[in-house]
Formats: C-alpha cells, sequence, structure tokens
C-alpha cells in the first residue's frame, strides 16, 4: 500500500516576493525574495521531487506512471490536477486574470485555471482585488488601461485571517502586498497580465502586458460574493469550496483534539498545515506527522481516517 508523500518545496525567487516563506516552513539557510513555494506541482519544467520514504527522490511524474489509479483514484490522468502553493507578497502582485478550459485548450493546448485562496498572515490593512465593483465593457477594459483608470473598476477587499476567495477562470484579480496566502489551483501556468502599476523588471523594462488576450478571457460581470464567508466550526470540519475542480475545506483546532475526516478510493487528499501541528492515522494504520508549513499527498488506495490536532492547529484539506 502507497504510504503518505511530501514533497521537496520548488521555491520561487520573485520580483515582488518576501521573506515569510522559509520562516514559515522552516527552511534553512533562510532566503529572501521568495515569492511562491510550489508544494506540490506537475507544471512541465517544475515537477515535485517525494521528500520521504523509500520512494525519496522519484519525481510525481515517475509516481503518476507507475501507480495511477492507486495514487489518483478514479479520476485518474496523465496529469496531476492540482498545483498547491505558499505566496508571500511584500509588494503588490501584477493584476491578472486565467483563461477557462476552453479558451485555454485552443490557445495554449492547456486547462484553464481556477483557483482559490485561504488568506494564512496579512500585514496591517493589507488588501486585495477581486472580481469588478461596476459593470464595464471590453471596450470600457480598454480604454481605461489607456488612461490609468482601470483600477478603480474593481472590488478591493482588506483582508484579514482565514479569509477565503473563489476564483473561477475570468475574474480579474491580485494580491496586494502584506498577503501571506495558501492557493490552490488548476495545474496551469498560464496568466495574462492586466496591469502592473507602471513598475520595470530588475533590467528595468517594463513588465510584459497581454491586454488583447485577457480581453476575450475576462468575466466582466459584477459578483457580489467573492469574499466566501463561512462560519467556523472549531475542533471539526467546514467545507470552504466545492468546485468541478476540487473541494477544499478546513479543520480548525483550538485544543488537542480529535476530527475524524472522510477518505475514500475515488481521489487523492492533500492536507496543507497553515498553523501547529497534527498527526494523521491513514487507513492502514499509519501515522504522518504534519508541521506548520508541510503539505501532504495521502493516496486514493490509502486516505486519511483521523487527524489528531496538537492545541492550536489549522489545516486545509482538498481532493477532487
Amino acid at each position: 500500500m502507497l504510504y503518505p508523500f511530501k514533497f521537496e518545496p520548488i521555491l520561487k525567487e520573485i520580483i515582488w516576493g518576501g521573506d515569510e516563506i522559509c520562516r514559515f516552513k522552516n527552511l534553512h539557510p533562510e532566503r529572501r525574495g521568495i515569492g511562491e513555494s510550489w508544494e506540490i506541482s506537475h507544471v512541465k519544467g517544475n515537477v515535485s521531487v517525494v521528500a520521504n520514504g523509500e520512494l525519496k527522490g522519484k519525481s510525481l511524474e515517475e509516481l503518476i506512471e507507475t501507480y495511477g489509479k492507486r495514487l489518483m483514484g478514479k479520476t485518474a490522468s496523465a496529469t496531476f490536477p492540482l498545483l498547491v502553493k505558499f505566496i508571500d507578497a511584500r509588494d503588490a502582485l501584477s493584476v491578472q486574470v486565467h483563461p477557462n478550459d476552453e479558451l485555454a485548450q485552443k490557445r495554449h493546448h492547456s486547462p484553464g485555471k481556477t483557483e482559490m485562496w485561504y488568506v494564512i498572515k496579512a500585514a496591517p490593512g493589507a488588501y486585495l482585488y477581486s472580481g469588478f465593483s461596476q459593470a464595464i465593457t471590453p471596450g470600457q477594459y480598454l480604454k481605461s488601461l489607456e488612461d490609468n483608470t482601470f483600477i478603480n473598476y474593481l472590488q478591493r477587499h482588506e483582508v484579514k485571517p482565514g479569509d477565503v476567495f473563489f476564483l473561477p477562470a475570468g475574474r480579474v484579480h491580485a494580491i496586494g502586498a502584506g498577503c501571506f496566502i495558501a492557493e490552490i489551483q488548476q495545474t496551469s501556468d498560464i496568466t495574462y497580465r492586466i496591469y502592473d502599476y507602471n513598475r520595470k523588471d530588475a533590467q528595468g523594462h517594463p513588465r510584459e502586458l497581454h491586454t488583447e488576450s485577457a480581453k476575450d478571457a475576462i468575466d466582466y460581470r459584477v459578483y457580489p460574493d467573492c469574499n466566501r464567508s463561512y462560519a467556523p466550526e472549531p475542533n471539526g470540519i467546514r467545507t470552504l469550496v466545492s468546485c468541478p475542480y476540487f473541494t477544499a475545506c478546513l479543520i480548525e483546532s483550538d485544543r488537542d483534539a480529535t476530527v475524524l475526516v472522510t477518505g475514500s478510493n475515488d481521489s487523492f487528499s492533500i492536507y496543507i498545515c497553515m498553523e501547529g501541528q497534527a498527526c494523521l492515522t491513514d487507513s492502514g494504520g499509519g501515522r504522518t506527522e504534519i508541521r506548520q508549513g508541510e503539505t501532504v499527498l495521502f493516496p486514493a488506495e490509502n486516505p486519511a481516517k483521523e487527524i489528531r490536532t496538537e492545541g492550536k492547529s489549522r489545516i486545509l484539506k482538498t481532493n477532487v
């Protein structure tokens, strides 16, 4: 029976990156300017490598080729469907949009990109953009970029730890400075950059924008529910997002507690520890420790059945 997998983090040094990720994940030596840690990835050129157990050193791609449905469940395919990240924004990220499956397949022979954010930490006054605050047409979109007023059309949300945002493909969005976020998304690295505050890259050149490509990818409608509200369930499990691509649940405790989790052979499950620590018991009776900053993939054939939290803890669980 396959055991739960931890992977080597893929650290991304990015112009807007901060210095929180290495501390959060207890990585040494600490590195500054790390904007993202790709926790589980099957993106070409950025494929995760197993960090634990007898299969240490094997890539996620090798696991899929060798174990197929044993690892992924009944939806097994040649590509792992989810990409999991931590994001640390010292400065604001560009305003961007991702294409849906149909457009991404047509243009890039790739899936689209629907995603969600869970705010782990937020500096005072931290904010992000998600969706439009007022109706806008494609023509107004182009004109607002010309006259530098596009940002005025966006919904700005001040954020705090625990906030959840669901971002279906087509929704314009941007992470603001001071946000530390866990992201769950479709396996796709296709991003159309719309607006970048007139910033320059490391060589002093304006960063590339994808104005025309984005025009056909944007969902111009106004939505009132960009920020997902939910009632906390201390020492229990709460569904945050359920969509065709993934379901995400929050397991949150304020003390030592035992939480039973549902697992089946239909899908793998991913557990992302955002605070504290816990011990997960799988269906074979094995135990896996998880600490803040760690991510664990439980194979479909060996799902977790029970989580024993140790004190205050927050864990995201996701599966397809």
